[in-house]
């Protein structure tokens, strides 16, 4: 399997040749120690790619050809994961986690029992996006959004085709939740902070249109409860 690099220009035409600097060059030479012949995998993160062959490795850059490009379609179901924001490194690892489940779109949520925070803003998070999009071979990379309260998670809840708040303490099952008869275009999945979700933020995405369901008789960490819920989703809705 070829490694995978995300550029900012992708060269797209069959032989033609560039020369990548900064970080990714430097990754190239330095770390991986490519050398002439070998192939390597560069992408736009939004579904372009091109196959290209090393010609030359310097210090800290790469020459390189391109042997073949293409396009990847997006998908026609379009899966939004709203993450109540979770403490230490599990933020990372959250994102990581749901990079490699294939959603389309991240929010971070401030719900009123998160522990959490994000002294930096979203950036870590893009880094940490970008490096799972790598391991897992996107060619799409998740959006990552600004951080919402409740009040703006209620518009986003209203413009999704199906919604859904993981909630241990309800009856109705995830996969009774999904139609299969029925695929929507649009899903936003809602998962809590450790603290849970309350009773008041859970009545006001009910009134938005999201449907409380549980994923089992466990209880899974908030971490790992959007790759778990995700997919499941994926299966259901045939995507996987």
């Amino acid at each position: 399997m070829l490694p995978l690099f995300y550029v900012a220009e992708l060269p797209t035409q069959i032989n033609e040749r560039c020369s990548l600097g900064g970080d990714v060059g430097h990754h190239i030479a330095r770390v991986l120690r490519a050398v002439p012949g070998e192939e390597l995998l560069l992408s736009d993160g939004k579904g372009h790619w091109s196959r290209v062959s090393v010609l030359e490795v310097e210090k800290n850059s790469v020459d390189l050809a391109v042997l073949e490009s293409g396009f990847q379609e997006p998908r026609e179901i379009s899966i939004t994961v709203v993450q109540g924001i979770t403490k230490g490194d599990r933020t990372r690892e959250n994102m990581e986690l749901l990079v490699q489940a294939d959603v389309d779109r991240i929010i971070p949520w401030k719900a009123s029992r998160s522990i959490g925070k994000l002294p930096d803003g979203v950036e870590k998070l893009k880094v940490a996006v970008i490096e799972a999009g790598k391991q897992s071979r996107r060619y799409y990379l998740p959006e990552v959004a600004d951080v919402v309260d409740t009040d703006q998670l209620q518009a986003i809840l209203r413009s999704a085709d199906l919604a859904v708040v993981l909630e241990a303490d309800t009856e109705k099952k995830l996969s009774e939740v999904v139609n299969k008869s029925v695929h929507p275009t649009s899903i936003v999945l809602v998962v809590g902070p450790e603290g849970g979700i309350s009773n008041e933020e859970l009545e006001k995405m009910a009134d938005a249109g999201a449907i409380p369901a549980k994923l089992g008789r466990t209880i899974l960490r908030s971490a790992h409860a959007g790759i778990a819920a995700v997919s499941a989703l994926n299966v259901a809705l045939g995507l996987w």
